[in-house]
């Protein structure tokens, strides 16, 4: 008995490690993934706040949300402002925030556009910007909740269009479907 015993045990055993390493084998590559992403597309230009840093209860900044409003009406973080990509305005951010030494937290879907945005914050005078790591999705993927523009709990994502949306692990994704018309021309030139 003793023996079969200590056979189960390390079967069992084995069994849980094997379970362990995959599970976190998995997780460091989906990082990895998404540091090569973040790596292919910033310069580091402004620091990085992770989003554990960020839902702690004594972390105090202001939250701009870097997407584009249609993208912002579907979620956002509670208390962010909508300050835009394309149309952002440095002066009217100013205006609005004129305290250049507040602590400011941007985001969008995972990090790029926010750079930007950062960036051009720093540029002005603002001396306390940070990058959300892995924007809005890397939020939702760590469970933290998220609001629509009615300011209740949802559990939609706008992630851009569906490439972009394979980093989004939890929620609903939404996005525009392209219209046809252009699929139709696009698989033409790829037939060429």
């Amino acid at each position: 008995m003793g023996l079969r015993f200590k056979a189960l045990f390390l079967t069992i055993m084995k069994y849980i490690l094997i379970l362990l390493f995959t599970f976190f084998s998995a997780e460091a590559i989906a990082q990895k993934n998404i540091d090569d992403l973040l790596k292919q597309y910033n310069d580091n230009g402004v620091p990085y706040i992770t989003v554990e840093e960020l839902a702690m209860p004594k972390t105090e900044a202001i939250l701009f949300d870097s997407r584009e409003p249609k993208e912002y009406k579907v979620s956002h973080l509670k208390d962010a402002v909508c300050v835009g990509y394309d149309n952002f305005d440095i002066a009217s951010v100013e205006k609005q925030y004129p305290n250049k030494d507040e602590k400011i937290v941007v985001y969008c879907s995972l990090g790029i556009r926010s750079e930007t945005v950062g960036e051009k914050l720093k540029k002005a005078g603002y001396t306390n910007v940070y990058n959300l790591y892995g924007g809005i999705f890397e939020w939702k993927n760590k469970d933290f909740s998220i609001i629509d523009s009615e300011e209740k709990e949802t559990n939609k994502v706008h992630t851009f269009n569906k490439e972009w949306s394979k980093w989004l692990e939890k929620g609903d994704k939404i996005y525009e479907e392209e219209p046809k018309v252009e699929k139709k021309k696009k698989q033409k030139k790829s037939k060429k």
